[in-house]
């Protein structure tokens, strides 16, 4: 299980701001819901120019909800100015902390006020800064540098969770891995340890805990459910139950939400197959 801090439990049970703040000034999306993170970011301003309201719409995990509900209190009474230079690190310093698996949530937390505040000023979004590296997420190769350098990302594992590159289909992970090989040599950082590969029964344990804990909940919300029937390999056999079982979107639930966060939380290299 994540060791999520009180604050986080806190945001997450009880978020603050939730919603879309009427004839706002501001408005920020990000993410997709084929991503399986999507967030939807609003301010007002007040008549001296700071930030009197802010909320957000999200469809995500437990740290996507507490992440945007972080920052709508961190904004309020700030000027664009002062909240443009609000970091994820900030977002996650606020919250007690978040586990590094967990800190592309506030990055994207970070991207939507980004987004909102450039809607604000009549200015376009920009420009896709960069080579898209990651198709599945539309992550580019500055995207990724930029992460790697601020937070000295020394591993895969590290870029998903900060990026979510790579936790797709696993196409990009050749070329993610030379952007950091690139980045070590430029910056002079020692090459990291060698992480062991999981053993059967630990990718076992990690899968069943990743559907109990980021995938049920999403299901339950909409009557269904999912039960972890085998592991093949790098193949992981599952059965919908409840609604699930007989909804006709199963297949794009299956393959753009269940196996996105496995890839993104046990391994790339894994698929899903119903039973």
């Amino acid at each position: 299980m994540w060791d999520y801090t009180d604050k986080v439990k806190e945001h997450f049970l009880e978020p603050r701001n939730v919603g879309v703040v009427e004839e706002a000034d501001g408005l920020g999306e990000v993410g997709s819901l084929a991503c399986g993170d999507a967030l939807k970011l609003s301010f007002k301003l007040d008549a001296d120019k700071r930030i009197k309201e802010a909320k957000f719409q999200t469809f995500g995990c437990a740290s996507a909800i507490a992440s945007s509900s972080a920052l709508t209190e961190m904004v309020k009474g700030l000027t664009l100015e002062e909240a443009e230079k609000i970091t994820n690190e900030d977002i996650a310093d606020f919250l007690g902390g978040l586990p590094k698996e967990k800190m592309h949530c506030s990055v994207m937390g970070r991207d939507a006020l980004e987004r909102a505040i450039q809607s604000y000023r009549g200015e376009a979004p920009r420009d896709v800064d960069g080579l898209i590296v990651c198709e599945c997420f539309g992550v580019t190769d500055k995207q990724i540098e930029r992460e790697v350098r601020e937070h000295q990302l020394q591993s895969m594992e590290e870029v998903t969770a900060y990026v979510k590159a790579g936790g797709g289909c696993g196409n990009c992970l050749d070329q993610v891995q030379e952007i950091m090989d690139r980045v070590r040599q430029e910056e002079g950082w020692a090459p990291p340890a060698r992480k062991p590969r999981l053993t059967n029964i630990q990718k076992i344990k990690l899968i069943q805990e990743t559907l109990q804990r980021e995938v049920s909940p999403m299901l339950q919300k909409d009557g269904g459910n999912i039960e972890l029937v085998d592991v093949e390999g790098d193949q992981v056999l599952v059965r919908l139950k409840g609604a699930c079982s007989s909804c006709m979107k199963s297949e794009s639930t299956l393959r753009d939400f269940v196996r996105n966060k496995l890839r993104e939380l046990v391994a790339p290299e894994l698929e899903v197959r119903e039973v």
